[in-house]
């Protein structure tokens, strides 16, 4: 892959492909690629930013500690996604953590690049626009799965998130992207050992298997059926 910007496939994926070639020229000057390795923080709540992050490889979750202390994943930002923008356009601190999944590789874009940017180029705030309305949209769905499907119900729609996301090991068939206990029970909205139970209790059922902290989806369609089924 390219790590010059002008020639670089990822950003295809996010709102940096509305930018012609002398912008991008220029934040490649502007920009500096760092390899940020698994469990490393990239950005903490609360943290005035001074740039953006654009991901080339790896996986990050979003997280925010709610009223009762505990973290809960937001999202988990894969190859192509931009870390940041929201607390950039609109010159805030940042509302989420970003914590690498795995080791990463992103380009990270100073706010000034990015503000030239937006200043100069219109497109490119409409694709910024687009991409935040899309997050904001996926956050309200997130809010109404919380409120409205069991726990039993969110798990499964995140292991099938993970595979369609990540997708599953040629060889073995695990899901790629491998989420610790208390990760995932982070993205579901429960505690770590109501999680291990019921991977126990998927895996009793014949929906999945285990190994370490590998899984492997058994039964697609039941899983399917669980994610959906109110």
């Amino acid at each position: 892959m390219s790590n010059k910007c002008e020639n670089c496939i990822v950003r295809q994926y996010n709102a940096l492909k509305a930018l012609n070639t002398e912008e991008l020229t220029e934040i490649n000057r502007a920009k500096e690629t760092r390899i940020i390795k698994k469990g490393a923080t990239i950005f903490k709540e609360g943290q005035r930013l001074s740039g953006i992050y654009c991901v080339r490889e790896g996986a990050s979750k979003l997280s925010k500690v709610t009223s009762s202390g505990r973290d809960q994943i937001v999202k988990i930002a894969s190859k192509g996604e931009i870390l940041g923008q929201r607390s950039v356009v609109c010159d805030e601190n940042a509302n989420l953590s970003a914590t690498a999944l795995e080791d990463m590789e992103v380009c990270f874009i100073p706010k000034s690049t990015i503000e030239q940017r937006i200043a100069d180029n219109p497109a490119f705030v409409r694709k910024l626009l687009v991409t935040m309305a899309t997050e904001l949209r996926t956050a309200d769905d997130m809010i109404v799965d919380l409120s409205q499907k069991t726990v039993k119900q969110r798990l499964a729609q995140s292991i099938l998130y993970l595979k369609d996301q990540f997708g599953e090991d040629d060889e073995t068939g695990n899901l790629t992207l491998i989420l610790s206990r208390e990760d995932l029970a982070a993205a579901i909205g429960t505690a770590t050992e109501s999680c291990i139970r019921l991977l126990s209790d998927f895996k009793k059922k014949g929906y999945i298997s285990t190994q370490g902290k590998n899984i492997k989806i058994e039964n697609l369609q039941e899983l399917e059926r669980l994610a959906s089924d109110f």
